[in-house]
């Protein structure tokens, strides 16, 4: 009884913060939803961009599309649902915040439809057209082509279809998440009824069928979609094809598990994930001049209002989309990056833990590649007899993971290997429960982290026998440790073999793993004990120097900024006077102020073909010298959740040419005159201009040019 209660005050204490938070925008701050709407603009802004390669404008297109699939399934799903509950509880809906939100988002998201399928239609095809690419359509086919894409439909595509009809035989069928179909009105010839049936798109085929090129053509190709419709006669033979409506529908993914109710975590979320296949139906999305009978039908049958029914282009041809992307056409691509290898880890054959021992090293991907730095830490210590002992947090690791057969191989050595998975990672749900399984029946230590938290912190930690004594060594990142991602994915990472940070790494394993209730930490900032405490006195530290006149600044690269008590006190360091910078990609409420002529807080958003993931901070610390001031990495963003429910790890940068690295990074961000977008009081971006664009070079762009130079240069030279 005693434990039960105790779980229920956590529960309403976490409900009533988080009730605290507006849902709508204020004078105060913006709206996190609608931040993150303005943030998918500027994705799109790329695929307008006539500067950015092609095939990477297409690609861009796609992403803006995964977005709002990603947005739909988590933040206007959960929103429905506190409507719902409002509902349950006798509360007007229609006056309550989430629902005046939700009208906001809908136009908003409407808006941004709208402008993705202009360019879809207006820029990207005649782009492409113009590129020798031409996407057909069944009345652009000749003859001779039409004939050789039925002949592909019977003998590829006609024996893997399963057309649904609806009637009282056969019920309304369970529409897989973001599947696209086509919904059919058909007619028997002897009667007068309209009947529905369903065909879904096959996602095992390509959605492109490619047809001989002509002359001045380098691809000429048909979607699935276009040949299954106009094929139906073939599928549904002897009846009429009244109308067609291609369609697509998104579910809400939330899962519902209360960890502290639950006696086998793991089993209550393998539960969930097959609920969520059925899930509720928060979108569906149609192409241009629907068929009103075929949408009335679904919207009845799946239970939605107009509210939830959106036109999009962009939707229907989303994965023949990600094709043309990834054709290898380079010169309609950016120039191919290979990540290099740190100027410290250039030396293949030296010992990885003697090069830590000599000074840290801090990495910075993709400019530095995960291979040669994190996979060959982690493989140096499966294979050193030295090593004693390999502990490790995955988010999110990916398919094909090469770093889970290192981890197993590390046991079957005979190694203390301890892997802390997050089997509530958003999305990563059953891949990770699969890489736990794995890892478990080689005979690693798996673990699940604390109930109510998630683990987010990246960190790596090997217990290595050195003469009389066992030496730790630590790696911590901003980013998942994720090969695939880390070639696209901007993000930071420490090896160290300092004691003070090695020893709370110990401490935080312990408490991971264990029952520790341990909150102070010598080296690292930890959430949800004491990371959001020490920056804010981090901050208010900024705003005392200020005031006695010493040197203060205040400088934060995140992927969002959200947390409201975070935003409170930054914009009280701006008002009394703290110059601060933040780099935010994403989502931002913190609305920035004019003070006399100057905006304090500056915003900036970098968004370019690298995802900024990486989170800096740093305080000028009273220093006379920038670089004297307090620099920290970390896994957090400042956001509620990361503060106050997941498990996080801030890092102090202490050696100096680590500093310089991170220096530059904040520096070439600050500046970028190409890729760089200044967020405005009223929560509209402006892209900034280059004075000269014949030399004018993105952040990113710079950053891969400087890495080039290091690694030609003095591993340990200046940054």
């Amino acid at each position: 009884m005693v434990h039960s209660s105790i779980k229920k005050r956590r529960r309403s204490k976490a409900r009533r913060a988080e009730s605290s938070l507006s849902y709508l925008t204020s004078d105060e701050f913006f709206n996190r939803e609608l931040s993150w709407i303005e943030f998918n603009r500027r994705v799109l802004s790329q695929a307008k961009n006539a500067s950015c390669p092609l095939l990477e404008r297409v690609r861009f297109l796609t992403i803006c599309t995964s977005n709002l699939d990603e947005f739909f399934m988590n933040r206007v799903g959960g929103l429905q649902q506190k409507i719902d509950a409002l509902k349950g509880q006798g509360i007007t809906a229609i006056n309550s915040e989430p629902e005046q939100l939700l009208k906001q988002i809908r136009s908003a998201i409407a808006d941004l439809n709208n402008t993705q399928d202009n360019i879809l239609q207006h820029e990207i095809k005649p782009s492409l057209l113009h590129n020798g690419i031409r996407l057909l359509t069944w009345k652009e086919l000749s003859t001779q082509d039409r004939d050789v894409a039925n002949h592909y439909f019977q003998t590829n595509i006609f024996p893997v279809l399963t057309p649904q009809a609806i009637d009282p035989g056969h019920p309304f069928p369970a529409i897989s998440n973001l599947s696209l179909s086509l919904g059919i009105l058909l007619k028997h010839p002897d009667r007068d009824e309209e009947l529905f049936a369903r065909v879904k798109i096959p996602t095992v085929l390509p959605q492109l069928f490619r047809l001989k090129p002509g002359p001045d053509e380098h691809f000429r190709a048909i979607t699935t979609t276009e040949i299954i419709r106009n094929n139906l006669g073939a599928i549904f033979p002897g009846m009429i094809i009244e109308d067609v409506l291609p369609f697509r529908i998104t579910r809400n993914s939330e899962l519902d598990v209360d960890e502290y109710e639950s006696d086998d975590l793991v089993e209550s979320i393998s539960e969930g994930l097959k609920e969520r296949k059925f899930a509720q139906i928060v979108r569906l999305e149609h192409g241009p001049t629907p068929c009103q009978s075929i949408l009335r039908f679904l919207m009845e049958e799946v239970g939605i209002t107009d509210d939830d029914v959106y036109v999009s282009t962009s939707a229907m041809e989303f994965a023949a989309l990600k094709e043309v992307a990834d054709l290898g056409i380079q010169h309609l691509k950016f120039e191919n990056w290979v990540p290099l290898p740190p100027p410290q880890l250039a030396d293949e054959d030296a010992n990885i833990f003697s090069v830590i021992r000599s000074g840290d090293i801090l990495v910075h991907h993709p400019y530095e590649s995960f291979n040669a730095s994190v996979e060959r830490f982690l493989r140096a210590a499966v294979e050193d007899p030295k090593v004693l002992s390999i502990k490790m947090t995955l988010y999110r690791a990916g398919d094909n993971s090469s770093l889970i057969p290192l981890l197993i191989k590390a046991a079957e050595n005979d190694k203390h290997v301890v892997c802390l998975i997050e089997v509530k990672a958003s999305f990563d749900e059953a891949r990770n429960i699969r890489h736990a399984q794995l890892l478990e029946n080689a005979g690693v230590h798996v673990m699940y982290g604390v109930v109510g938290l998630k683990t987010h912190a990246k960190l790596i930690l090997v217990a290595r026998q050195e003469q009389d004594e066992i030496r730790c060594y630590g790696h911590l990142g901003t980013g998942n440790y994720n090969s695939t991602t880390a070639r696209f994915y901007t993000d930071l990472g420490l090896f160290t073999c300092d004691k003070l940070i090695c020893d709370d790494m110990v401490e935080l394993f312990h408490f991971l793993t264990g029952r520790s209730l341990k909150r102070d930490y010598n080296q690292l900032l930890v959430a949800p004990a004491a990371l959001k405490e020490k920056l804010h006195g981090l901050i208010e530290g900024e705003i005392e120097n200020h005031k006695k006149g010493l040197p203060a600044g205040i400088l934060i690269k995140a992927n969002s900024l959200e947390d409201t008590s975070t935003c409170r006190s930054l914009s009280r360091a701006a008002q009394a006077g703290v110059p601060i910078d933040l780099i935010i990609r994403g989502i931002c409420c913190l609305k920035p102020s004019l003070h006399g002529n100057v905006m304090n807080p500056r915003v900036t958003s970098i968004v370019g073909r690298f995802l900024e993931h990486s989170r800096l901070y740093y305080f000028r610390n009273g220093s006379s010298d920038p670089l004297g001031g307090s620099m920290f990495i970390s896994s957090a963003d400042p956001m509620y959740r990361n503060l106050h429910k997941r498990v996080e790890v801030a890092v102090p940068i202490n050696d100096m040419q680590a500093r310089l690295r991170c220096w530059e990074i904040l520096s070439a961000c600050l500046h970028d005159c190409v890729t760089g977008w200044d967020l405005q009081p009223n929560g509209s971006y402006i892209l900034r201009k280059p004075e000269d664009k014949a030399i004018a070079m993105g952040a990113q762009e710079l950053l891969m040019k400087l890495s080039k130079e290091r690694s030609r240069s003095n591993p340990r030279g200046s940054a």
